[in-house]
This record gives C-alpha cells, structure tokens and sequence, in this order.
C-alpha cells in the first residue's frame, strides 16, 4: 500500500480532508469529473459543513490533498475570467486520482464495517443456488444472445458469494466477541445470548440441504466447462477498450479466483471440507458453548452471593480466625481438603487384585458423585407407585382367546381324512390360507423318502403334513380375499391332534 495514501485521516484536519474526498466522490457519482476551489466549497455548505472555512484554508487542504497524491489538479484554459484573482482561482480544477478513489473508497469501507454486523442469510445461499441454475440453463443453448444475461448472472453470483463470506465472518467474529462479554445487566445479556441461539438454530437447519442444492447446481455448470461459462460472460461483459494493456486477460483472472473461492465453499477441487462445512461445525459448537453460558448465568442468578463475594467473606474470617489450627479448620472445611471419604470402597471383584499392590498401580474404583456432595453412594428416594395392570391383562386375555379360536377354526377348516388333492380346498379363508401355505413350506423344506413323500410336524405338534406329488402333473388353484395360489395339485394328507381333529 502507498505510505500516505490515507494520511488524510491521521491529521488534526481529517474531518475536513474525509469531508473534502467526500465532495469529489459525490460529484464524481453525478459525472462530475473536476471541482474549482469555489464548487468545493458549495458541495461542502450543502452537505451541512456548517463550520467557518475560508477560500485560502480550503485551498491548503486541497493542496496537501494533491501532495499525498488523491488529488490532481489542471490549468482550465478555457474558462473566462475577468480579474487576475479570478484567474488565479478558478482557473485550477481539482479531481480525484486512482490512488484518491482508493483512499476514499477504503475509508467508505472502513466505516460500513464498523457500522454493520455479520449474519448468516439463508436468502444468500437460495440466491446462490438460483444464479446456478441460471447460469446452467444459459449455457445449454448456444444463442450468443444470453451472453449479455450470463455476464450478468455471473456478477450476481460473485456479489452474493461476497455477500456470504463477509457475512459469515463478520457474524463469526461477533460471535467470539459475544461469548466472552461479562455484561453488568445479566438479564438483557442472558436474552441476546437467549436469541441468538435460536437464531444459529434456525440456520443449521436446513443448511446441509441447501449446500446439496448448490453443488449440484455448481456441478451442472462446470459440466460445460468453466472456461466456456468465463469466455461468454467475457463476451457479453462489453468491456471498453484500452491503451497499451488487455483488460479480458485481467477480467478473466479475476472471474477465475472468484469461481475458485465459489468452489472452495462448496466443491473444492482437492476433495477437503468445503467452508460450509466448517460454517455449520462453527454454528453447532456456537450453540453448544453459548448454552453453557447461559447455564452459568443461569445458575449465578439463582445464588445469593457470587464466587467472588464468598472469596471475599471467607478472606475476612481468615483474617479474624484466632489461632492458626482454628485458620486450619477453616480452610479444610471451605475446601474440603479432609480425610478422604471414599477410602472405604473396594474393586467390584476384589478376588482380582494382589494384596500387596500399591494404591497407584491397582485398578482405579469408581466413586459415585454424590459421595462428595452428600456422603452417600447413591440417591435414595421413593419407591414409584406399583401400576394397575388389571385392564392390560384383560385385554392380552380377550386378544388370546381370540388367536386361540381363530387357530382352532384354520386347523378344523384344513385337517382332512385322508390324502386329498390340494385343489379340493377351493376357496380358503386367508388366515386358514396362511396355515395351510406354513404346512406346505414346512412339507417342501424337508427330503422325500423312498416313495417320494414328504412329512413334516409343526412346532407345537399339534398338525402333521404329508405331501406327495400328483402323479399326473395336474395343477391346483386356491383362491383367498386377497389373491389366488397356483401351482402343482399335490396329494395332501394334514393330520391335527386334540379338539380340531374331533371338529374335523
């Protein structure tokens, strides 16, 4: 950086050099390219320069101005002028030079930083996606026409890239400046901290979707080619011409950073964590961290006095204790450096430790934390009161009576008197429908004997199967409420013990 390049605003004038770059820049924004000592003077009355100034001051000021290198300043030969002051005056046109544009430019943004506060926009990434796909759509048709328009989407989508990255670091570093404030007013500090949790809440959200969204909409253009997205946009861009030097090389170059820092945020190249990524580990430890804070405060609220009011009490009576052994007391009842309290526990399987081992190389014994705060191992409380169970067990009987039944009516509908061709069950109810298809797999599952016979027995014992296959190849079809079975009309033999055998 040039080494005075902002010494207008380090001098005991810097309220009038800032006001004075000012006045070039808002004559500059109105196409106004040079400024006489006297227009300065009106732009400055007008903007509400109510201080006395003088021609001769204001003229120093704009002559430092042009010795720092911000301003420049011309011989107007072709103005009128009726006395040699006039001449003298007005004939000297002042305006800003590069490294003047720059210096207010970097003041303008130094102020909008110090004035404005980070935040993580959902709109941004929505927006971001949205260029994307535009973007994408444009270089599907080969119209030189939507040059104009992608040039155009492009500039959107580094603004909102922009946009995003000067939001996320400026809330990030707010967010730091957050956590370690120790307000006075803890109750307007517990409710900033309060919204701002559920403000990082409801960004994290849906974050992770939306960073889906935008890489594949970044993967879809760069399917066409960057260089192809970067040569159109050049070409629609209109850049003007200049002398000695091709502005598209540098255009290019900076398209080319831009799109890569749009990949390191959601696609690097390289394959590491995108910095969205990062942006939600950051907002979830924030969240984490900022409800612990709130859990302090929280809790230093509910205390008569804070830590440091009983450090302080507990000084005095150091001071006032009588005796030094009475100071001793003292000391081990505030911080309970005593006889250790847990000396009494042993190893939950003693058999396992060596009686002559050391206390530092045996294995550790757990200590229960309530031992510390009220001398017990474990909580004591009420026993919970004994749930009527009476309902539930009527219902779970009513529900086995029925299953009971429903099983007795399927056996009774299957059990035959003898083997019977499978098609001669017709239509089946579908629960009798499932026994008989558990028979079937049962019978199939095992290996036929020497007349091609298969038996099975169910587990409870209480059905027997034997299956045979037709010898003439014929073919059966049951049909249920629910579909219909088709397949080779067996021999079946189903023989059910107990009360659905007599029924049968």
């Amino acid at each position: 950086m040039p080494g005075e390049m902002f010494r207008f605003a380090t001098t005991e004038k810097a309220e009038l050099h800032t006001a004075v770059l000012w006045a070039f820049g808002e004559a500059g924004e109105r196409l106004v390219a040079a400024l006489t000592v006297e227009q300065v003077l009106e732009r400055l009355r007008a903007a509400g320069w109510y201080l006395a100034l003088e021609v001769g001051e204001l003229s120093g000021v704009l002559d430092s101005l042009v010795q720092w290198g911000l301003l420049d300043v011309v011989f107007n030969h072709s103005g009128d002028f009726a006395t040699a002051e006039e001449y003298e005056r007005k004939n000297l046109q002042y305006s800003l030079t590069r490294r003047g544009e720059a210096a207010f430019a970097g003041a303008q943004h130094a102020l909008s930083v110090l004035n404005s506060t980070g935040a993580l926009q959902t709109a941004v990434l929505d927006a971001i996606a949205d260029r994307l796909n535009e973007l994408g759509t444009l270089l599907d048709d080969a119209d030189r026409s939507k040059d104009r328009r992608i040039f155009s989407a492009l500039q959107e989508l580094e603004g909102h890239l922009e946009a995003l990255r000067a939001g996320a670091t400026g809330f990030n570093s707010e967010l730091q400046r957050l956590m370690r404030v120790e307000g006075t007013d803890l109750a307007t500090f517990h409710e900033v901290k309060r919204e701002t949790v559920g403000y990082l809440q409801e960004f994290v959200t849906d974050l992770e979707s939306r960073a889906n969204t935008i890489t594949r909409a970044l993967a879809a253009v760069n399917a066409h080619g960057v260089d192809t997205l970067h040569g159109r946009a050049l070409s629609g861009a209109g850049l003007p011409p200049a002398h000695g030097t091709d502005p598209s090389a540098a255009w290019l170059s900076a398209r080319a950073v831009h799109w890569e820092g749009l990949r390191d945020w959601f696609d690097p190249e390289d394959g590491g964590m995108p910095q969205v990524t990062r942006l939600h580990d950051v907002a979830r430890r924030a969240i984490v961290s900022l409800l612990q804070v709130l859990d302090r405060i929280t809790d230093s609220r509910r205390r008569s006095s804070s830590v440091a009011g009983d450090f302080r009490t507990l000084a005095r009576r150091f001071a006032a204790a009588p005796s030094e052994s009475e100071a001793h007391r003292l000391w081990a009842v505030a911080f309970g450096l005593g006889s250790s309290q847990h000396a009494h526990l042993g190893h939950e399987d003693a058999e396992l430790i060596p009686t002559g081992i050391p206390w530092e190389q045996a294995a550790p014994v757990r200590v229960s934390a309530l031992l510390r705060e009220k001398g017990k191992t474990e909580r004591m409380g009420r026993p919970g009161r004994v749930r009527d169970v009476t309902a539930v067990r009527a219902e779970r009987r009513v529900r086995a009576e029925r299953e009971r039944a429903e099983l007795e009516a399927a056996w009774t509908e299957l059990a035959t008197r003898g083997p019977v061709r499978l098609s001669s069950f017709g239509t089946l109810d579908h629960g009798a429908f499932g026994r008989l298809l558990e028979l079937l797999g049962r019978a199939l599952a095992e290996r036929a004997d020497a007349e091609g016979a298969r038996r099975a027995v169910t587990s409870d014992g209480r059905a027997e199967v034997v299956l045979r296959p037709p010898a003439d190849g014929a073919t059966a079809e049951l049909r249920t409420s629910r579909g219909r079975l088709r397949g080779p009309d067996y021999l079946i033999d189903v023989r059910v013990s107990g009360r659905a055998a007599a029924d049968a």
